[in-house]
């Protein structure tokens, strides 16, 4: 290779930094003003880095037969920038891609693509912005209560009109409590550091996230919080504690003022509404006071086994869970009341049972009956997978369910939970972080005649929250129009 060869890849690559930086602001300023939530291909590259731009562009050659680059992008989000737009998520990566294959003017392709948010803009007043504001109240402060503060706390800035008030957890007994606290909060061995500046106000027992007030309270139970007197009214409370899960104990939270609704993030019991979002949450009624997310692995196979009925039919199966190790297990051999899980979790695998499967059954009725489910707990800290082997009512091949669940993937109404990967060499680590419920690998999938073998790996902690705040916002009323709209018919 020349000289002269070398130093072009170099200059490639820095203007397509540079076009990167220019992407930035107007990003932000979409976020900010006009609350239009950008990504590429379902990758958000809001307040994300030059680099972390880039890379989510260059994943597109996993999923469509091209390339995808930022020069594409830029013009879409300029012109987008100017045209007043309304609230909405907007795929620009998939908007890009539509547009190379059917060329003409651009302005009079963004006004068929997103014609409904144009010149929807409206400014709001501080009183009109902070009654359309729906405040948020997390109720322990374990794994999934700080990961949903930090997607809270995260989506501030651009109206998302959910705002975390407060965190309420027991009293851990130490003179220096907000600061280990916030300390957890600030760094996390799974997810990595916090994206933003936090501190601690003593005076007034609360955090201060990325100039968001959270009140820390101190509480023995659900029904002695008096959340008025912190200027909290109607707040949704996101209970993440696993200690109340039926109708009674969850129940205790509406006895406390200032609460109106309680969201269980764990598979609730007795007549709760087990909701997975993308599936049955047209179920939720302004009337449900209390309703529960289900299970991580539930929200992960929900959607992947919703598109596969749908389209082939299925007879019965079985899932099996290979699932990263809880704070429920023990560090090394000890008393456990339940069966293996004493055992050292970092040095083990452990098979233990799982709800899953029967639980599909509450979202998505057609399948009660037919799935079997167990678990293998295995030394993970976090994302899991779900192998799912099913005996379809259609004869299948490999190539051609993971075209259908890859269209699934990009186009589907359930775009935002399955996500779909085609890379030999994807390991566990690589899916640390996904917001999508559950991926797709498509390398592993397996077919023979009626017999489907799928491999379904999901970040048990992110991409659980991520469907948490999902439901949560439609509690709240927030919903945006998602953008492009299915291109399959």
């Amino acid at each position: 290779m020349s000289h002269e060869q070398i130093n072009q890849h170099l200059s490639n690559w820095t203007e397509r930094e540079s076009t990167a930086e220019a992407m930035i602001p107007l990003i932000g300023r979409l976020y900010r003003k006009n609350n239009v939530v950008t990504s590429v291909y379902g990758r958000s590259i809001i307040n994300q880095s030059v680099i972390d731009i880039i890379r989510a562009h260059r994943f597109v050659r996993q999923v469509e037969d091209s390339e995808l680059s930022v020069h594409n992008t830029l013009p879409i989000l300029q012109a987008m920038d100017s045209m007043d737009l309304g609230r909405g998520h907007v795929d620009i990566g998939k908007l890009a891609v539509k547009f190379k294959e059917e060329g003409g003017s651009l302005e009079d392709f963004l006004k068929r693509e997103i014609g409904p948010i144009i010149g929807q803009y409206q400014t709001q007043s501080e009183e009109d912005a902070e009654n359309d504001t729906k405040d948020i109240v997390l109720y322990g402060f374990g794994r999934i209560g700080r990961l949903l503060a930090r997607i809270l706390i995260e989506k501030a800035g651009g109206g998302n009109n959910l705002r975390l008030r407060a965190i309420v957890v027991r009293n851990g007994g130490a003179d220096n409590d907000l600061e280990k606290r916030a300390s957890l909060l600030r760094r996390d061995s799974v997810h990595g550091p916090f994206n933003g500046t936090i501190s601690v106000d003593e005076e007034n027992s609360a955090l201060i996230a990325n100039g968001n007030f959270i009140k820390v309270i101190y509480s023995a139970g659900p029904d002695q919080v008096d959340y008025t007197q912190y200027g909290i009214n109607n707040a949704i409370v996101i209970d993440n504690t696993g200690i109340w899960r039926d109708e009674a104990g969850l129940g205790l939270h509406l006895k406390s003022k200032g609460v109106s609704r309680v969201m269980l993030t764990a598979p609730g019991k007795g007549d709760i509404k087990n909701i997975v979002h993308g599936i049955n949450n047209d179920w939720i009624t302004n009337e449900d006071r209390i309703l529960s997310a289900a299970s991580c692995t539930t929200n992960a196979i929900t959607p992947v086994l919703k598109a596969i009925v749908d389209e082939y039919g299925i007879e019965d199966g079985h899932v099996e869970t290979v699932h990263s190790y809880t704070n429920d297990q023990n560090l090394i051999d000890n008393y456990h009341k339940g069966s293996r899980r004493g055992r050292s979790a970092p040095l083990n695998m452990v098979i233990t049972e799982t709800g899953a499967a029967k639980a599909v059954a509450k979202a998505l009725p057609e399948l009660k009956g037919k799935l079997s489910g167990n678990a293998i707990r295995v030394p993970t800290p976090n994302v899991s997978m779900a192998i799912l082997n099913l005996n379809l009512a259609k004869e299948v091949t490999v190539e051609g369910v993971n075209e259908y669940l890859r269209d699934m993937a990009l186009h589907s109404e359930l775009q935002k939970q399955i996500d779909f990967v085609n890379s030999p060499e994807v390991v566990s680590t690589d899916f640390v972080g996904s917001r999508h419920a559950g991926i797709v690998d498509a390398q592993a999938t397996i077919a023979n005649g009626k017999r489907l073998i799928l491999y379904v790996w999901y970040d048990n902690e992110a991409g659980y929250s991520a469907q948490v705040i999902r439901v949560v916002n439609q509690m709240a009323g927030v919903t945006y129009p998602i953008f492009p709209k299915r291109a399959r018919d």
